[in-house]
């Protein structure tokens, strides 16, 4: 059966573009304005940027609470207010993605023949486990080319990915090149949709290749935060695929060009608005000064009788 939209999202349907999760803007908000600061942001100034994305509070108080269940963000109180802050599993997701935006770039130009290749098994009781480890193989570039069987055109550690997942054990990782009668282009094509990734990029330049950006944002705070959020569910879901393998007038190209054009266009006035309304307070020191505080506490103080 069908969801009947909401209001906001036959809205945004209205205007040409999908509606974010408000997970993966928070994930956006947290990584453009707390990823590499040691700092929490309150609750309060979190809800007033979303309400300029047509986030309403309810939504953001439940995805903060869902966030620290899920080990993403951690809880801070200083009176009778609450600040957030990244956990490092977070910050680690979040500098990941920041690679893949600006590092890595959207399409492979220097390929060099070169297959990562993991095979997996996990019984059906293991369910949950399978759906997180597949979730992390396409976050890592990966495509499925038959049952058990993820292909990346490029070379990825993938010890770390199957030890943050308890998973070392049921994986099996290899690097090598396509050999006869395997192609690298048929297998590209197998393992990824190219058409649907295509199709996305393509997407992405009509939605915010115009005079009025998509979603009604407001302000350059929100035009950052929607910017970030939808090349990022983008890039998350297009493999780092190689162009000589790729058809001609590619889109990825141009969808990234506009995309740091615009995110250059909408940093500084973002960044006066975050300066302006962001509450902010300083974790610097904090975890040193609960340690000190717990060694006074064993030793039963430094003070004199």
């Amino acid at each position: 059966m069908t969801r009947p939209h909401s209001p906001q999202e036959s809205t945004d349907a209205a205007e040409g573009i999908a509606p974010a999760r408000p997970q993966s803007l928070m994930m956006s908000f947290f990584g453009i304005h707390v990823l590499g600061r040691d700092i929490a942001l309150s609750s309060a100034c979190v809800i007033d940027a979303f309400a300029r994305v047509r986030v309403g509070e309810d939504a953001v108080r439940s995805t903060l609470t869902r966030m620290v269940g899920r080990g993403l963000l951690e809880r801070h109180r200083r009176g009778r207010r609450m600040y957030f802050s990244l956990t490092e599993r977070a910050a680690t997701v979040l500098s990941d993605g920041q690679e893949r935006i600006w590092r890595d770039g959207a399409v492979n130009r220097e390929w060099d023949g070169t297959w990562t290749l993991v095979g997996f098994s996990l019984p059906e009781s293991r369910r949950r486990e399978r759906h997180d480890l597949r979730s992390r193989l396409v976050w890592a570039g990966f495509g499925p080319v038959q049952s058990g069987l993820w292909v990346a055109p490029r070379r990825v550690d993938v010890a770390p990915l199957a030890a943050e997942l308890g998973l070392a054990g049921h994986i099996r990782a290899f690097h090598g090149e396509a050999a006869p009668p395997t192609e690298a282009g048929s297998l590209l094509h197998a393992a990824f949709d190219v058409d649907a990734i295509a199709a996305g990029y393509r997407s992405f330049v009509e939605r915010w290749d115009g005079p009025v950006p998509p979603g009604g944002a407001a302000d350059d705070m929100a035009r950052q935060l929607l910017l970030h959020t939808d090349w990022l569910e983008l890039v998350r879901d297009a493999p780092y695929l190689p162009a000589e393998h790729l058809p001609e007038g590619w889109p990825a190209a141009r969808a990234e060009e506009l995309f740091r054009e615009l995110a250059r266009r909408y940093e500084p006035g973002a960044s006066r608005l975050a300066d302006e309304m962001l509450e902010r307070i300083d974790l610097v020191g904090e975890s040193a000064a609960g340690e000190a505080g717990t060694e006074e506490a064993a030793t039963g103080g430094s003070g004199s009788d």
